[in-house]
Formats: C-alpha cells, structure tokens, sequence
C-alpha cells in the first residue's frame, strides 16, 4: 500500500468541496436519472421551454445540496446551445437573505440581473425613470444623498444594486424598503417589460429567445406573515401573476416543502406540475439496499478521487478500509449528494493516513447523526415513524412539511412492476437508528 503525506489528505479532502455545484462538462459529473425516477431537466423542463411559443413560467423543487444547481447549470447550457440568451443567477448569494425573504426582494434581483446582463443590448430608460419618480422615497435606503439628476446612467443602474445590497445586508431597512416597493411592484414590473422587450429585440445573432433562472430560492425558510400564511405561499401563490408576469421564459427554484402543502393545487394550476429532483435511491421502499443507487454515489466518490494524484481504481483498497465501509457510507447519506460529500470530508479530516478506518467512519457518521437529532422537535419523532412506515406525508401536516425542508423526510422516486412511476419519502438513514426514533417506532407498534 503506498504512502500519501499529509498534503495528499489536504487535496484528497478538497475534491469533496460540497458547496460548489459542477459546471457543464464537468468529468465529476455522473448521470443519476436511472436511479432519480428516469427525470431529466434537458427534457422535463427544457424542451417545454425550447418547444413553447408562449412564455412559460416553471418551478423546479428537490431537498437543498441535492444536485439542483449542477442541472440548472446544465439547462441553462442546454438552452443556449438552442439560441436562448439566459440570465441565470443564485438569488441568495447577493440578493436575498434566505432567512427573511419576501417578494419584493426577488423582484427586484430580477431588475438588478437583468439589467446588468442586458444593458449592452437594451437602454435601461423605463427602470432608471421608474426609479427617478420614487428617489426621494428611496434615496435614503440606497443609503445615499446625491440628487437622482446628478448621477450617471451607470450610477443610476447601480442604485436597484445598492436596494438589493442593503435588503439582504441591513436587516434594520429591509422593512422599509419594502414598504417603499410592494404599491409599485405592478409599475416597476411593467417598467421591467418595457426592458425586456427592447432587449429581445436586440438579441445577438445567435440568440432568438430569452429565459431568466433564478436559483436558489428553495433555501427560503418558511416566515409566518400577519395573513397566517408562510411566506412561502405570499411569494409563489398569493404572488403568482406577478412573478409569471415578466415576458421572457422563467424558472424558479421552489421549497420543497411548498411542493407537499395543501396549497399544491394552486401551484399546480398557476405553473403547471413543479419538476422535483428526488433522492439517489440508496435503498428501496421496502427498506432493502438499492445497488444501482449504491454504485452512483461510488462513482460519485470514484470521479472526485480521479481528480487526485490516486489512482481511483483503488478507492476499496488505498481510501477506504473495506467496501463495506464505503457502502455504509453511501448508505446512510441518504444518497443526499451534499450529505455524502460532507461525510467524506469528515471522514478524510480524522486521518493522518489512509486509508480510512472504520473509526473514522463511524465518527463521521455520529457527528452527522447528532446534527440531525438536534434538529427535530420533541413532537416530530411520532410524524417521522409514521412516514417511515406509511412512506407518505400528509398533505397539510404543517410539520411533516418542515420535516421535509430540514431534509430530515427525504424524497425517493421510483418504478413499480407496471413501470409507473411512483414517488415516496422516508426519514433520513442517519435518523433511524437514534433512540427516539425507535420509541416513536416502537410506540406505533403498540
């Protein structure tokens, strides 16, 4: 068995960086679809987009770190390729704070990108004169005191950026900002229109339609508002005809949690069906190891490691101690791709040298374990073993939903032997083999 030093580790422990979705192209990417209920977002979400003549709006749902922005990323390559300009952007990064979030702030990071990436083929006169009439409004809240006359047109563009900035940064004006937005949001939309139309006039030569994907926007924690909604459904329901009313192609990332509510209908009729990404299938609903599923997050592991100096064909011999040890790992992932990647990280972290024991697997897995515990209220546990054991959430139990946000409910999707497409959900593998979940088991059983 060779010998790896220490700065091997270090590179061995960085191909696992969980938070970077893949760039199109990427040889780390592996194609899931045969154990993620055959979904495919070039054909499911895509080819509506490329096929339709009128404007589409869609959702697109799944557990966040499960892989939904490694296939945006793919989509928005798939519709360039078919002579779309697209604008795609993470609103969390620079526009919203995921932890307090409203309409008002996705519309106007839907201003900002598109007028930072259209600018050069569209004159930004209707937003920058939409702006102009509310500046003595807003001139505070940009945190500036220059007159809107004396600013530059690239200045005066700069301003939706700054509202943005001190929305997601200055939680102290994020209340009065939007006070100040939400009577003109029908305006500034209408502004908006009168861009996006002049832009898809001058498209490049290589570009015939537009599409805008904003991402991300599943992170959104569920805010109770005065209405006794969430803002979850202020945002995609009660706000539907106005996020749908940009004229251009849309895609929203959605809670999946929102997806699994009583309000599904009303999401259904104003979008259309919301294309989820599921779970890698690490096990089947009758509780048996899925290998097909087992062997995509081994190639996962395998390709990340090919970007190391290691030769990959050696992961059961030099990485890990045993297959089974690297099984147990995809196991209880939960075929969770943030998940797996996370448990590799801390598994490699607790070595000086590989390969990498039992202990340290079992160490990874515990710490892990214990996030999720903490993470469940005390009157969960009875609703997660009823899942476990029905495979089925109630459509408007509030904390079954909340279950299915903290990834704690995770969402399989599978065939039946009449090749029906079947979706169903369990708790997490790392939650089962605490001992509350065993009394709420236990207690069921009685």
């Amino acid at each position: 068995m060779a010998a790896y030093d220490s700065k091997f580790l270090d590179e061995l422990y960085n191909v696992f960086e969980p938070f970077e979705p893949l760039q199109p192209g990427d040889p780390q990417y592996v194609d899931c679809r045969a154990v993620r209920g055959d979904g495919d977002i070039l054909t499911d979400l895509g080819n509506k987009i490329r096929r339709s003549q009128h404007m589409t709006c869609q959702l697109y749902a799944g557990h966040r770190g499960a892989g939904k922005s490694t296939e945006l990323l793919r989509l928005k390559e798939y519709l360039e390729q078919n002579k779309f300009l697209v604008v795609y952007f993470a609103a969390d990064e620079a526009d919203i704070d995921a932890e307090d979030a409203e309409y008002a702030d996705i519309l106007l990071a839907c201003t900002r990108h598109l007028l930072e990436d259209l600018k050069d083929i569209a004159k930004p006169d209707p937003l920058t004169e939409w702006l102009r009439g509310r500046w003595q409004e807003l001139k505070d809240l940009a945190l500036t005191e220059v007159t809107f006359e004396s600013l530059s047109v690239e200045s005066q563009i700069a301003q939706f950026a700054k509202l943005t900035a001190n929305l997601r940064a200055v939680p102290s004006l994020r209340r009065q900002i939007r006070d100040k937005i939400n009577p003109h949001t029908v305006t500034l939309t209408a502004a908006l229109n009168e861009f996006i139309a002049e832009a898809k006039k001058n498209l490049p030569k290589d570009c015939e339609k537009l599409a805008v994907i904003v991402d991300n926007l599943d992170r959104m924690v569920p805010v109770p508002q005065d209405s006794g909604r969430t803002n979850h459904e202020e945002i995609f329901i009660d706000r539907s005809e106005q996020l749908r009313a940009l004229d251009c192609h849309l895609l929203y990332t959605v809670p999946i949690s929102l997806v699994y509510s009583s309000r599904s209908t009303d999401l259904q009729q104003n979008y259309g069906d919301p294309q989820v990404l599921p779970m890698i299938m690490v096990q089947n609903s009758d509780g048996t190891v899925n290998d097909a599923g087992v062997e995509k997050l081994t190639e996962i592991i395998t390709k990340r490691v090919a970007k190391t100096s290691l030769d990959s064909e050696t992961l059961t011999t030099e990485i890990f101690e045993s297959a089974e040890l690297l099984q147990r790992l995809c196991l209880m992932s939960g075929g969770h791709v943030r998940n797996l990647l996370l448990l590799m990280q801390a598994a490699i972290n607790r070595m000086s040298q590989l390969p990498i024991s039992k202990r340290a697997v079992q160490r990874a897995i515990a710490e892990a374990r214990e996030t999720y515990r903490r993470s469940v209220e005390h009157d969960e546990w009875e609703i997660l073993a009823k899942v476990h054991r029905n495979k089925q959430i109630i459509i408007n139990e509030d904390k079954a939903r909340n279950l299915l946000f903290k990834r704690c409910l995770l969402e399989y999707c599978d065939f039946n032997e009449e090749g029906e497409l079947l979706s169903w959900r369990d708790a997490h593998p790392l939650i089962k083999n605490l001992p509350e979940f065993k009394e709420a088991i236990a207690a069921l059983e009685k």
